[in-house]
């Protein structure tokens, strides 16, 4: 546990400044994220020095194409998320209550990714902006080191904290996971309008970015649709890679079928007219 960066004091409570919910926190509760605590009117980061899974990676994976390919990367992640994806491929971490994980300093961390050959560390797994200043002491020090730092993120930054981890970034892959504000409303419990200001940040800080769509069969897959992302892409960089995924059912949409071959297909004949697309999870 760690006293936080990100947040302003009021008189009996805080808000957090971590990612765009801005959330205002009692005393003793948290954040929407689970991780982030009100402590004597302090805010505290539960998770700093505790992550959850260590793992290296092939950095497309993560999925980066257009950035360091055919190496490793050193990936980490915490419990917690401010998000509430239905669809989430690691609610077992993200969506846990409990606070767990490894004891493990930042010097630790970089320590293994250069014994295990890593050209950078990705924070990944969850959401890397609820332990936004772990992650910073981290890349500083990957930094020091000759290592690169990955964000593997949902984007849904403040300006505040986009500004205070942009410094160390190298690379994000951002989830653009619909271009409704209603269904981000409906599956994420979040905003659309965050998420395309990061994108935009990003771009104009310099930063390598690709982007990733989880296509979900009659949720976010209609050509009206696909055609909208691809447009707001292109207006921004038409060299940024688009990742189209396909959808398989877990988590709370069992329900649902993996999303058809050929949507996939039909999404990336649309995508190609602007930006260079690639197929994931076929």
């Amino acid at each position: 546990m760690k006293e936080c960066t990100l947040y302003k004091k009021y008189k009996s409570e805080v808000q957090c400044l971590a990612c765009a919910h801005k959330c205002i926190i009692a005393l003793n509760k948290t954040g929407i994220c689970g991780v982030r605590q009100n402590v004597k009117n302090k805010l505290y980061l539960l998770v700093y020095g505790k992550p959850i899974a260590m793992h290296v990676d092939p950095i497309e994976k993560k999925p980066l194409y257009h950035f360091l390919p055919n190496t490793k990367t050193f990936s980490i992640g915490t419990v917690g998320c401010n998000f509430r994806c239905g669809f989430c491929q690691n609610y077992e971490i993200s969506q846990k209550k409990k606070i767990r994980g490894n004891n493990i300093k930042p010097e630790e961390i970089v320590k293994l990714a250069k014994e295990h050959k890593c050209k950078s560390i990705s924070y990944t797994y969850n959401e890397p902006t609820i332990f936004i200043e772990f992650v910073k002491d981290v890349a500083e020090l990957a930094h020091k080191n000759k290592l690169k730092n990955i964000l593997v993120t949902n984007g849904y930054f403040t300006k505040e904290s986009f500004d205070f981890i942009s410094p160390y970034i190298d690379a994000m892959n951002i989830d653009l996971k619909s271009f409704s504000n209603t269904y981000y409303q409906k599956y994420c419990s979040a905003k659309l309008k965050p998420v395309l200001d990061s994108i935009k940040r990003a771009h104009k800080k310099g930063i390598h970015m690709e982007l990733t769509t989880l296509l979900i069969p009659s949720e976010n897959d209609s050509k009206k649709e696909i055609e909208k992302i691809a447009r707001f892409i292109s207006k921004i960089d038409e060299n940024i890679p688009w990742h189209i995924s396909r959808f398989f059912p877990h988590h709370k949409m069992k329900n649902k079928n993996p999303t058809p071959i050929t949507t996939l297909k039909d999404a990336e004949k649309i995508g190609k007219k602007y930006l260079n697309v690639y197929l994931g999870n076929i």
